[in-house]
């Protein structure tokens, strides 16, 4: 089976190859001597969460503060 790489560095994958990863969105990609190794990952909402902060460069001490300045600011509202 073949996968085009696109312009944008796209893949897709086969839906044979896919058929045993079904309701899966993320895969841990590796490179392992010249090859690509996908790794179907579930994720609960929670990990993603972590991901797309760690993502952004955002640390637990920036969501607190975060936080912090969201109530005060509830606060002053109500």
């Amino acid at each position: 089976m073949l996968a085009k790489l696109t312009s944008k560095n796209q893949l897709t994958l086969p839906k044979a190859v896919l058929s045993s990863c079904r309701g899966t969105e993320y895969f841990d990609v590796i490179e392992d001597n010249g090859r690509i190794v996908l790794t179907p990952i579930r994720l609960n909402r929670a990990d993603a969460v972590r991901a797309k902060l760690a993502d952004l460069g955002l640390t637990e001490n920036d969501v607190a503060k975060a936080v912090t300045w969201s109530r005060k600011r509830t606060r002053k509202a109500g």
